[in-house]
């Protein structure tokens, strides 16, 4: 398709991107160039609209036009935008860190149940990738501390920027190193241990969508030949960390609950239940670390 050339309104642009993206094979390449141009403007992309005769600037145009030619080419919306939303939140993501799915929000909303009522909270997210959860957290939860934990230098300097952007900077902290193996190292207690690890099976990696499987971090996905690799490893380390009565938390994926639940039994987990998403999917699992008798207070 042959670009615009000199001056042209943003329902013209949005027409030649809309060709573009279309030829390439997106679903949605209307709403894709609305929201890049959206960005590139600094608007809201329904803006767009109350001022469709609006001509940008040429170098706007270009630039608008280069990510929409990167986004043809599979690049995600997210990293182009620079942003998710999730929880309430606008987070920086890129390709150290995966980008924030909507089913995790769930996740965070079983964290606050079960930290209702807890005064002053110690978390331990441990994968934090770009502190989502542990952003999410830190912000609902006023008296919390909330340790992010991720063996990617990169995505805790992502996380730290989130945590800083929505000012919580001084109660969540950047600990770098694998699973929960730094915080015994600090000798760090906390009420729950919260994650979002990887959990798909090594078999299922060439199937992911090609902007999934090219620009997201693979250590972020892949769970190893049966997708428990790492969960296992957390279900059996985890107790190290944990106070008397503490939860354990995470995301799972399809038909793992069942397994999963064996793992916790057999750690010394108790009260083990799995929920379900949105889409009927169970695909969280928690329980309580019932190695001694509840109650004792978490340090940090």
């Amino acid at each position: 398709m042959t670009r615009v050339t000199g001056t042209a309104t943003t329902l013209a642009l949005l027409h030649e991107a809309g060709g573009i993206l279309s030829a390439a094979g997106h679903e949605d390449p209307r709403q894709n160039a609305e929201w890049l141009l959206a960005g590139v403007l600094g608007v809201h992309r329904f803006r767009i609209y109350l001022d469709s005769a609006h001509e940008p600037s040429a170098a706007e145009a270009r630039r608008f036009l280069d990510l929409v030619e990167r986004r043809a080419g599979g690049e995600p919306l997210q990293h182009l935008l620079g942003y998710e939303d999730f929880h309430g939140l606008r987070l920086a993501v890129g390709p150290d860190v995966l980008i924030p799915r909507p089913e995790t929000e769930g996740l965070v909303d079983w964290a606050l149940e079960t930290m209702d009522g807890v005064a002053t909270a110690v978390i331990a997210d441990v994968g934090t990738g770009s502190g989502a959860i542990a952003c999410a957290l830190a912000t609902m939860l006023a008296n919390a501390t909330v340790l992010g934990v991720d063996c990617s230098a990169a995505a805790l300097a992502v996380a730290a920027k989130n945590a800083q952007a929505h000012g919580v900077g001084d109660r969540v902290r950047m600990v770098h190193g694998d699973l929960v193996d730094p915080l015994v190292a600090l000798g760090i207690t906390v009420d729950l241990v919260v994650a979002n690890l990887p959990y798909l099976p090594t078999a299922t990696m060439s199937t992911l969508p090609a902007e999934v499987a090219q620009w997201e971090p693979r250590q972020a996905l892949d769970g190893g030949p049966g997708g428990l690799a790492v969960i296992r490893r957390l279900v059996a380390g985890a107790p190290a960390v944990m106070a008397p009565g503490a939860a354990l938390l995470m995301e799972i994926g399809e038909d793992q609950a069942g397994p999963i639940a064996s793992l916790m039994a057999a750690e010394g987990f108790v009260r083990i239940e799995s929920r379900r998403d949105l889409n009927r999917v169970e695909r969280y699992i928690g329980g309580r670390w019932g190695g001694a008798a509840a109650g004792a207070p978490a340090r940090v």
